[in-house]
């Protein structure tokens, strides 16, 4: 994962973590490494988040836990270039996240894409709370039905059942803070695939904060641990 490179895999993971858990920018980070010794350039810290990210989520994706089948899905604002793109998000019954897609547009063939790209990794939910967004509700009955005309099952599959609740989707709206509060200093983002490239480690660092990896060990390590264990 790091053959090649000319800095230390420790540096790397430190500089990603960083700059993907807390409000730094990159300069910030710039001058952080110099105080310790070690001269690199903002840019090359750029260039690691984008090349790491993706990979340190697939490698935390295959020790996430299970997730309930009762889930909260909506999307939030994310802007770039000047304009407002979309994060589709799902959680589920307590409170972990279940899938993120980020998206230029806000529509039924996005929608769709997010609860196929989900239901694919978690399975089908049996509930989906969802607020009022007509497009939303659309999207999960086409691919329910998709998904039950595709089953070659024996058993016969109930329908997911949809809950149309703004008061009870605030769950999730709570849990959009946690991303926003990260992604508000970085003053917008230059590209869709930028944007979604660090959405990924920001995501993953939101789901280690809830603890959602399994673990060989019985108590859970701290998140430098955890972030160091992914880049073994």
């Amino acid at each position: 994962m790091f053959k090649g490179r000319h800095f230390d895999r420790t540096v790397i993971l430190l500089c990603v973590r960083w700059y993907l858990a807390y409000n730094l920018s990159l300069r910030n980070l710039e001058e952080m490494m110099a105080e310790r010794g070690i001269k690199v350039d903002h840019a090359t810290i750029h260039r690691w988040i984008i090349r790491y990210s993706p990979e340190l989520l697939n490698r935390f994706n295959s020790r996430k836990r299970a997730v309930t089948a009762k889930w909260h899905v909506d999307e939030t604002y994310i802007k770039v270039r000047g304009e407002w793109k979309y994060l589709y998000r799902a959680i589920d019954s307590n409170g972990d996240t279940v899938e993120f897609w980020f998206s230029a547009q806000r529509n039924l063939i996005a929608a769709k894409r997010f609860l196929r790209k989900a239901s694919k990794r978690h399975g089908r939910p049996e509930r989906i709370v969802i607020d009022g967004s007509q497009t939303n509700r659309e999207a999960i009955l086409v691919c329910d039905t998709d998904s039950r005309l595709q089953d070659r099952s024996r058993r016969k599959l109930r329908p997911i059942r949809i809950r149309r609740s703004a008061y009870l989707n605030n769950r999730i709206e709570q849990d959009h803070r946690a991303i926003k509060r990260r992604v508000r200093p970085m003053l917008g983002f230059q590209s869709v695939a930028t944007a979604r490239v660090i959405l990924c480690g920001t995501e993953m660092i939101h789901m280690m904060r809830k603890q959602q990896a399994k673990y060989a060990c019985n108590r859970q390590p701290s998140l430098a641990e955890r972030f160091h264990l992914l880049g073994v």
